[in-house]
């Protein structure tokens, strides 16, 4: 039975915004862009007004109250923000990660927020579309939307050399996660089926991932991350995923650069908070 009960969210706000930070030549921001662009906070970059205010009026949308904004210690940019905005249709709360160690380790920061109830995961530098945020509200159990390659090329601001950065899931004949191929080379690619499904960690998750992040070890780039903690609950839990496709682009505000191709895909989207 599908659960559209579930009205909570989790963004990922942590991020040290290292790519944000580097200088790109030939990148035009404006002071304010700037600010943020230097001090690596991307979910304030202002595209308008700030690229979060797009995220969260869209969980809105979708259906969802109550947001946890995972946040480093020195992140009060944020929270002074919001706090005096006082947004009317989604309550905000904060979990802290004090130190950058991988987006497992991030998710497990709310686990307070979440007390036992469904949550639905994503990332603060990604605007995705309300279908799939949607969607994921009315499965039953753990899930993920994944994005149809074809459609991210024609409508997202990632261009294709950049697309194949991100990790692929495999999907079974039941419409279940088997696994998420990070970062696949180019025979990976060439051996999965197709169409291609992206994964951009948009993710619904229950009490149990909170356990699967505590049991998973460091990855190669000494991190917890959120992949291997899905892959567990898998594998050793043995908890099914289900998969939500989804033909409809995700927004990607990694870099300077994509200030400037954002924008114009922003452009008349109503924001209500």
């Amino acid at each position: 039975m599908a659960d559209f009960s579930m009205d909570k969210a989790v963004i990922l706000a942590r991020g040290l915004g290292t790519r944000m930070r580097r200088a790109e030549a030939g990148v035009a921001l404006d002071p304010r862009q700037q600010a943020m662009a230097d001090a690596g906070v991307k979910a304030m970059m202002p595209i308008d007004r700030p690229f979060l205010d797009y995220v969260l009026s869209a969980l809105a949308d979708a259906g969802y109250r109550r947001v946890c904004l995972v946040v480093a210690p020195e992140h009060d940019v944020i929270r002074r923000y919001y706090e005096g905005l006082r947004p009317r249709r989604i309550a905000i709360d904060y979990a802290v990660q004090r130190e950058p160690k991988g987006t497992a380790d991030a998710v497990a920061a709310a686990e307070e927020f979440a007390a036992g109830d469904p949550f639905l995961v994503i990332n603060a530098d990604n605007y995705y579309p309300i279908e799939a945020l949607a969607r994921l509200r009315g499965l039953a159990g753990c899930g993920t939307a994944l994005f149809e390659q074809e459609a991210m090329f024609a409508g997202s601001n990632i261009a294709p050399e950049r697309i194949r950065q991100f990790a692929v899931g495999q999907i079974d004949g039941s419409s279940l996660l088997q696994r998420i191929v990070e970062k696949p080379d180019e025979a990976a690619l060439a051996a999965l089926p197709r169409p291609l499904w992206i994964s951009m960690n948009c993710w619904r998750f229950g009490p149990a991932i909170f356990e699967a992040c505590r049991s998973i070890r460091p990855s190669k780039r000494g991190e917890y991350e959120l992949p291997d903690a899905v892959q567990h609950l898998i594998d050793v839990v043995r908890e099914p995923f289900h998969v939500i496709t989804v033909r409809a682009p995700v927004l990607d505000l990694t870099c300077r650069k994509d200030v400037a191709t954002i924008a114009p895909k922003l452009a008349g989207v109503r924001v209500d908070l």
